[in-house]
């Protein structure tokens, strides 16, 4: 008899939603570097995620959530948000699919509904129980099937063999019908908490249509008791005279934020696709900033980097204090190969940025470094370790750390700061190595040696190791 256990069920299922729904997640991580080992597309990009901080704001307040929640990226096209631990997910698709602030925003107290109510523990919990049922049946039946060869019975062997797939099926049963109500539960808490901060919940009738338009063009018929969450059409029906009877409910964003999401949606446009992308998104606004700013990408990266530096300068007559075209220039200049200039650019999107993202520094060192002094390079470990204090888990900041280190020849540091680099990664393995090559030149209770025997000792790198 062929049997599927409880949780391959359960992620299939959750896998045929990916697509057309925002997914819990059922995993807990305390790292960004555990999401890189399993492979997760994590992008980093400190303009989108200064915005999306102020989006959580508010919302992260109105649920009584701490205000340092991360909300981190995912390089994937599909419309899709999901949480694990105290940590938000959001896919690159969802952002540029969605056209107003308030789309995202529903998205964002939507999953703050899941980390305020304490979901994951709960799903955890169920799913514990669920696993338990359908252990017992398992060994019920198999109890009957030994009872039934015990007796040459092949009819008491078949009931076994029914025990136990009527086993698996309740409990896996349970579990969706548990995912669902929570998934409502999520939703009714995003109305309250979008209320509460004065927002209209228009956006999150905006996104559940667009799941049952999406649902509708498949031709799926999906089973109501078959899924983790509501159908769209249920969502929509729970939702809307709540979200109607609003007082907010034909309130609209402010045009300041409206313009830095369509800067955002020009940004993921041109990195994901392509160099037609911008001028599809905005044809009805072909002048507007979201579409000059994304045709300033587009020539950084497809044409002309010395074209790019013009466009931005064009830009910054428009918005002379905007640190994120500052970081555009550096770009650019860094390609055209003038890292003297870029350091220039990359200090100016560092002074001007109000969320003090650790990115911008480390960019700023990245230049620094580039231009191949030994002045420069010290300046550059400056900065760079000013991004790392800011963003610890900068895994690509490490590595330019390393090479500023190994340009003084400094080599303990260098290894030091590859083993850091490797191990918010995930690498785990190569960050003892390096780790084990560093310690040996630090002397013996240094802080380099003690942050070396940490790694080396590291639970995430002894499992890595099988031990």
């Amino acid at each position: 008899m062929q049997t599927h256990s409880l949780s391959s069920l359960v992620s299939k299922t959750a896998r045929s939603l990916a697509k057309i729904s925002l997914v819990a997640a059922l995993s807990v991580s305390s790292s960004v570097s555990a999401f890189a080992q399993s492979r997760l597309p994590i992008v980093r990009d400190a303009e989108i995620e200064a915005l999306l901080r102020d989006y959580a704001r508010p919302i992260f307040k109105a649920a009584g959530l701490r205000s340092n929640i991360d909300i981190i990226l995912v390089n994937d096209p599909s419309f899709n948000a999901f949480v694990a631990g105290q940590r938000m997910f959001v896919n690159t698709g969802a952002l540029m699919q969605a056209e107003t602030p308030n789309e995202i925003i529903g998205v964002i107290a939507h999953e703050a509904g899941h980390i305020a109510g304490g979901h994951q523990q709960r799903l955890r919990e169920q799913l514990a129980r669920a696993q338990t049922m359908a252990i017992v049946a398992t060994l019920l039946g198999a109890g009957a099937m030994v009872a039934g060869a015990a007796t040459n019975s092949g009819g008491l062997g078949q009931v076994g063999g029914g025990i136990a797939m009527a086993g698996n099926e309740v409990a896996r049963r349970g579990l969706l019908g548990y995912q669902r109500t929570e998934e409502t539960t999520a939703d009714r808490s995003a109305i309250t908490y979008l209320e509460k901060t004065g927002q209209s919940a228009k956006g999150m009738l905006i996104t559940f249509r667009r799941f049952q338009s999406a649902l509708s063009l498949s031709g799926a018929k999906i089973d109501p008791y078959q899924i983790s969450h509501p159908t769209p059409q249920d969502r929509i029906a729970n939702l809307e005279q709540l979200a109607v009877n609003s007082p907010n409910y034909d309130r609209k964003d402010p045009p300041a934020l409206q313009l830095r999401h369509d800067m955002m949606r020009a940004k993921i446009a041109v990195f994901t696709d392509g160099q037609g992308a911008v001028s599809r998104m905005f044809r009805k606004d072909p002048r507007g900033l979201g579409a000059l700013y994304g045709d300033a990408m587009t020539s950084y990266l497809h044409g002309d980097p010395r074209a790019a530096v013009t466009k931005v300068d064009a830009l910054l007559k428009q918005q002379p204090k905007n640190p994120y075209f500052y970081e555009l220039r550096g770009d650019a200049l860094m390609k055209a190969n003038q890292p003297a200039k870029a350091a220039e650019a990359y200090a100016k999107a560092v002074q001007l940025d109000p969320a003090r993202s650790g990115i911008l520094p480390i960019s700023y060192g990245q230049a620094l470094l580039a231009i191949g002094t030994p002045e420069s390079a010290k300046k550059a470990i400056t900065h760079i370790r000013e991004g790392l204090d800011i963003d610890r888990e900068n895994a690509e900041g490490y590595r330019y750390l390393a090479q500023a280190y190994g340009q003084l020849g400094n080599i303990a540091e260098a290894e030091l700061a590859t083993a850091e680099g490797h191990y918010y990664s995930g690498a785990y393995n190569d960050a003892q190595i390096f780790a084990m090559r560093a310690q040996q030149k630090f002397k013996p209770g240094s802080p380099g040696w003690v942050r070396a025997q940490d790694i080396i000792t590291s639970r995430k790198g002894l499992k890595n190791n099988g031990g």
